[in-house]
């Protein structure tokens, strides 16, 4: 499945959101999600420990101005990749508000 994660994860349930997560799942951070490309939080720890893809939309990296922060263990890419994502995950699950 494909989780597009788009608010900070201090704004929401973050608990609930990893209880969810398998490791044939993808996530990709959109919008405030973006946010969790920085080393150290929760999501990407999870994520690693699990061996979960974690994928950042370039685009809301720029406009956030987090390119220069953005952790080595994230894969960042454009709207054509996000299209490839979601032709590889038929299920998708938006988690924003």
């Amino acid at each position: 499945m494909l989780y597009t994660y788009s608010v900070s994860i201090y704004q929401s349930d973050l608990e609930a959101f990893l209880s969810l997560l398998t490791k044939e799942d993808d996530v990709l951070l959109i919008q405030d999600g973006v946010l969790a490309v920085l080393d150290d939080n929760p999501l990407l720890k999870y994520c690693l420990q699990q061996q979960i893809s974690v994928y950042a939309l370039i685009d809301d990296v720029l406009a956030r101005g987090l390119k220069d922060q953005v952790s080595h263990h994230i894969k960042l890419i454009n709207y054509g990749d996000f299209v490839d994502l979601t032709v590889k995950h038929t299920q998708q699950i938006h988690w924003g508000a």
